[in-house]
């Protein structure tokens, strides 16, 4: 483990360029013994995704970047990570006042550490990104650099500011996504205008849509194996059972959600539950939806339980240690988020296999929509980027010392271009891990199920 001691003086900021690539680098056994921690007839669906690109390969990598991350030095000014800052991992979703805003919107890895460690996650996903989408190298590693500087020079503005102003420092998607329009050719114009529209849709209503049918006249999940998997068909007789248990369960989650928040969740009651398969770094890991009725069938409230485990990053570096790793996943996400779901809260106890399990729970769709990757052009992920580094930029505010980490970055453009390096290295180092992963899968020493 690297760390560095604030009172014996900072590394260079040129010195976050370099990428650990020694021997001893080990990304698929890392990735192999991690799967042991999953659902085992899942693993091969989270490799199979993996496989697909480097970029979605890297999406599902975090535990070896991290392992990466802690063979290099670090500036050792302490906020709270994301832990998993890749470009998929922002997103709109809707506040309490049903306003759409821009947000960092996963937090399976978030834990305390240094800052940078975030910027890297992210400007290496550009670049990842990029060549996978046919930008020349060239132009990827501007895109990165235009990145750490949108970081750099929001985190110089919100140090400027007053507590309560920088506190408040928020996306607003029609201001910040939207208005770009200008400075994007019409077909990525288009997909941004598009994913807000869609956004706007997704609410609960549109996923009871989506994921239910009617059968004997009740609203039940449906059965599209191993992606989503009816509780009934899980445990057969033993579902009515496990329902009651749940039931009883909400009580524990209901407590950690705000006061007036349990008032609304009170007021809607669990009538079904499916497993379902989400993502790429979260395959294997326990998921569920859960439906809920307010006053009749067509008043729903779908939630999502995703199961929390350790952060990948708690084995690299000092911090602290929790009960509930589903309190850690929530805590992290209402520091770094300007506003954060209402239903989001926690919970732990066994699991359908007896295995007790920490989670958090959240909306399944709120307002929520992810821009897709693979159909931005270079101009667009080159704005998408410098957007995500902006919101990126004011979770580390609230969380740690802006003025701080603004006075090691500096006011010249050498902190920008370590990150470009960076970042450039790093995807060639993920070019090579990906070909490596892909080698095995082809030689069985991996399992894996494309779609």
């Amino acid at each position: 483990m690297i760390a560095s001691d604030p009172a014996a003086g900072r590394p260079s900021l040129a010195s976050l360029s370099e990428v650990a690539d020694g021997d001893d680098r080990d990304p698929i056994g890392l990735l192999l013994g991690q799967a042991t921690q999953r659902v085992p007839e899942l693993v091969p669906i989270r490799h199979g995704r993996m496989a697909r690109t480097p970029f979605t390969f890297y999406r599902g990598a975090a535990l070896v970047m991290a392992d990466d991350l802690s063979r290099t030095p670090n500036s050792g000014i302490e906020v709270q990570l994301c832990g998993d800052a890749h470009l998929s991992n922002f997103g709109l979703y809707a506040t309490p006042e049903r306003q759409l805003t821009f947000d960092v919107n996963d937090f399976d890895e978030t834990y305390p550490g240094p800052f940078e460690w975030d910027v890297k996650r992210l400007a290496a996903s550009l670049v990842v990104a990029a060549l996978a989408n046919g930008v020349t190298r060239k132009s990827a590693k501007q895109i990165a650099r235009a990145c750490a500087q949108e970081y750099r020079e929001t985190m110089t503005e919100l140090a400027g500011m007053g507590t309560l102003k920088a506190w408040y420092s928020h996306a607003i998607p029609t201001e910040d996504l939207a208005a770009v329009g200008a400075h994007l050719d019409a077909g990525a114009a288009k997909v941004v205008r598009g994913t807000i529209r869609k956004a706007r849709r997704r609410d609960s209503l549109q996923a009871l849509s989506k994921l239910t049918v009617v059968e004997d006249g009740e609203l039940r999940f449906v059965d599209q194996a191993p992606l989503i998997v009816p509780i009934e068909n899980l445990l057969g007789d033993r579902s009515a059972a496990f329902y009651g248990e749940l039931r009883e369960r909400f009580e524990s989650f209901r407590s950690t959600m705000a006061p007036h928040h349990r008032t609304l969740l009170d007021r809607f009651r669990v009538v079904r539950m499916a497993r379902k398969v989400v993502g790429v770094g979260s395959v294997g890991t326990q998921a569920w939806v859960l439906l809920l009725e307010g006053k009749d069938a067509g008043d729903p409230l779908i939630l999502q339980a995703k199961e929390a485990q350790r952060s990948v990053l708690a084995g690299y570096l000092d911090g602290p240690r929790y009960e509930n790793e589903g309190e850690r996943v929530v805590l992290g996400q209402r520091i770094i988020q300007a506003v954060s779901d209402v239903f989001l809260g926690w919970d732990g106890g066994p699991g359908i296999d007896g295995t007790h399990r920490d989670f958090y729970l959240r909306q399944l769709r709120d307002g929520k929509g992810s821009f897709e990757i693979e159909l931005l052009d270079e101009n667009a992920l080159g704005v998408y980027g410098r957007v995500c580094a902006r919101v990126l930029a004011y979770g580390h505010g609230r969380s740690g010392d802006a003025v701080a980490i603004a006075a090691y970055l500096g006011d010249t453009d050498e902190f920008d271009r370590a990150i470009k390096r960076f970042a450039s290295r790093y995807a060639k180092l993920t070019e090579g891990d990906h070909a490596d992963f892909v080698a095995a899968i082809e030689r069985g020493q991996i399992s894996a199920i494309d779609g």
